[in-house]
Order: C-alpha cells, then structure tokens, then sequence
C-alpha cells in the first residue's frame, strides 16, 4: 500500500465549506477598516532573512526559536514571514510613501510562519488581520486610542464576546534604557532566583523579565513594575491614551507586567485576550513602534510616528466557536441544469456557459444520471432553481424550471431562459 502524504505538522487545510465562514470574516475586516480610512496592502509571504533579524531584535523568541527560513542555492538568505510590521515597514520606505502621503494607513490579511511546536490556537502557518499607521510626525496618543478602538471594533463585528483589553506604557526609546539600567540595578542581588530563560534576558533584554510566567520571577518583579521611573511627558502621554479610550467607552485594564515580545515597542502597548480558548488566550496584540522607521533605513531626517495590531484569525474563530455550513449547504448556485438524458448534455453545458456569461452561478452533474440522482444534486449544491432539459422540453424548445424553495415549475421557451432567470 502506498503510505498516504499528510498536510505537514502545524498546518491545516481550510475545506470548501470552511472557507465561507473566512470570506464573511474577511469581508467584515475590509469593510470596517476602510471605514476607518485604512487601505489593503498585500506583501511578500517571505522576505530577506536580516528583515526579522533588524526589527525584531536579537532578544525575541521568534528570532531565537522561531524562524521558518528557506535553503536557497545562493548566499541569499529568506525567511517565510513571522509577522506583518517589518514587511508592511519595508515596503513603506522602499516605495517612499512618507514622499506620497501624510499619513499612511495601512492594513493586511494573510499568513504568516512560525517554527514553533504547534498547539492549539497555536499553529506554525497562521493567518492575521494586520493594521498599521505609519506617517512623519504621526505620533498622537489619539492614533494609539484609534488603532485600539479599530482593533475592538473588528472583534465585535466578527461576534467575539468577553474580550478584555489590557494596556500599559513602555515610555520613549530614552525611558527603555533608562528603565533597563534600573531594573538591572533592582535585581542584581536576586538574579540567582530568576528562572534560567530569565537569566538570558537579565543579560540581553531585562524587560523580558517582566512578563515572565514563572511564579518565582513574577514574585520578584510584582514589586517593581508599580514603580518603573517612566518620564513624565511619556506618563501625560499615556494618560492622554487612556482618556480618549474612556471617551470612546471602551473598557481596559492597566497591566504593568505587559511589555510584549518584540523589541521595537515603545510607548503604548496592548493585548486584547478571551475567554474559552486556555492558555493560549490572545486573540490580538499591537503597540507604538515609531524608532523602527529608523532602523530599516527609513530618512534619518525625519520624525516618524508608527502604531499597529494584528488579530489571529484561527483563534477568533474558535473564540466564537464559529461552525462551517453542513457540506453542500453553502452559498449555492444560482441555477442546477439537470439533463434527463445522455443525449442532451451538449445543451445542458450549453446553458450552464449562457448562464454563467450573464454573472449567475450554474452547475450541472457531468456524468448525467436519474432524475432523482440530478435532483438530489441540485438539493445538495443549495440551488436557487433547477433547470430541467428533457424529452418534452427538446420537443418544444423549452425548459422546465422549478424554485427548489417553493417546489412550484413552470416551462420557459429555451430563447428567454437566461434573461429569466437573471
């Protein structure tokens, strides 16, 4: 027996069916982004290696654990992209939009790649709804409340209930180093009881060491993070934040301990999580990251601002348990052509192109069959109406056509057919 190829280990495939719940999903997300003024942007799935290396920073899981990178017989090295930010950035200074436009406000779908060990909600090909606002001088505490209330607007129009909103301030590049030397000074004493990943970042991220899960680590740092000596303009900032969001009438929670995985945030950061899906509990994350214009090369001249998000489409599904159609039972067609006899199929694929010329969606059963084997067809491909060719009809030039909701018929000279049914 020849051994049978499975889809590769943290990947899935999206059936038919399934696909409909994320052509809703997606059209949902074009629509309330452009709404809000954002337009599509569409990226390469994988770009060169240093990309991810530059804008994640050396620090990151991602780049320590996580790469998908491909072999390629040349010295160039490209990785399958982890995430959204550093392509759509990219791209942003390689076409100058900051020359085109004031401000750039952009979104994504798509997939993305990780080489982790997959788990629920968890996989190693993933899809993302992604937003980012980019512009010279676009940093305003209102474009942060903006992408926030974007991001919650999203989740309430894909149905996703209890959702919390967690927020909290990392201060200015200046204030990140300057919290970094503290925090190293705070915890000197104590590194010995740091958990061994959290040793690694006393050394090379000690920020890291403030979202740790390890309950030793996280008892150590409880402590400090009420007391990070965030400056003053970036304090007002925040408050600002906060203030619009109030205004907005969107609920948050201050969470000191979230300061996110990746290397190039700064200022506002955020995480959005539900209930019902374990561990693994975000469905979406984003924060300011204006300092990374710079390090990809964007004008040095220049004071750029940067915010963005990105939603995990497989786990807002499962946050609204959301089940595909029984199969069959999708969007349907228009009109199933069922051919009584062999003889009558050149008509039958005839009609079906007619039908199709016109912008209506037609089907027909090519291997012909009973009347009851087509009907059943029909029922099965969700027709509108069945458009029936048999020996009466090839008499009379006609066609019988049946609503399949309402079982009433009625017979349709074959030359008013298609305008008919249109």
């Amino acid at each position: 027996m020849i051994r049978k190829i499975a889809v590769p280990r943290g990947t899935s495939d999206i059936l038919p069916d399934t696909v409909l719940l994320w052509e809703e999903l997606e059209s949902k997300a074009r629509k309330v982004c452009q709404s809000y003024g954002y337009r599509e942007i569409r990226t390469p799935i994988y770009e060169a290696t240093a990309l991810f290396k530059r804008s994640l920073g050396s620090t990151s899981d991602i780049i320590n654990k996580q790469l998908l990178e491909l072999k390629t017989s040349g010295e160039d090295s490209y990785t399958l992209r982890p995430e959204g930010t550093a392509s759509v950035v990219r791209s942003y200074i390689e076409n100058s939009l900051d020359s085109r436009e004031g401000l750039s406000k952009l979104f994504y779908i798509g997939p993305m790649f990780r080489g982790e060990r997959p788990q629920k909600g968890r996989l190693r090909q993933f899809h993302q709804i992604g937003v980012e606002a980019i512009g010279p001088n676009s940093t305003s505490p209102y474009l942060d409340a903006e992408a926030i209330a974007l991001s919650i607007h999203l989740l309430r129009e894909f149905g996703v209930k209890g959702h919390h909103l967690k927020i909290n301030s990392l201060g200015s590049k200046d204030d990140k180093a300057h919290i970094s030397s503290w925090l190293r000074e705070k915890l000197a004493s104590r590194v010995n009881d740091l958990c061994k990943e959290c040793h690694s970042r006393y050394e090379h991220n000690v920020f890291r060491v403030l979202d740790c899960k390890n309950e030793s680590c996280r008892r150590l740092v409880d402590a400090l993070v009420k007391d990070l000596p965030l400056s003053g303009t970036s304090q007002t900032y925040f408050q600002q934040v906060q203030g619009a969001l109030k205004g907005a009438g969107i609920d948050f929670e201050i969470a000191p301990h979230l300061v996110r995985g990746l290397d190039y945030y700064t200022h506002t950061v955020f995480e959005i999580t539900t209930d019902g899906l374990g561990s693994q509990d975000a469905v979406g994350a984003g924060g300011r990251y204006s300092g990374l214009m710079h390090e990809l090369g964007g004008n040095e001249k220049i004071d750029y601002g940067a915010i963005g998000f990105a939603l995990g489409i497989e786990r807002i599904l499962l946050a609204t348990s959301a089940v595909p159609p029984m199969v069959g039972q999708g969007a349907g067609v228009d009109a199933f052509v069922v051919a009584m006899d062999e003889a009558y199929q050149p008509q039958a694929f005839l009609l079906v192109q007619q039908l199709r010329g016109v912008g209506l969606s037609a089907d027909m059963n090519y291997t012909g069959g009973s009347i009851k084997s087509q009907m059943n067809k029909a029922n099965k491909a969700n027709a509108r109406f069945a458009v029936i060719l048999g020996e009466e009809e090839m008499k009379t030039k006609t066609v019988s056509v049946k609503n399949m909701q309402t079982s009433t018929q009625e017979q349709i000279p074959w030359g008013q057919v298609v305008e008919r049914l249109k």
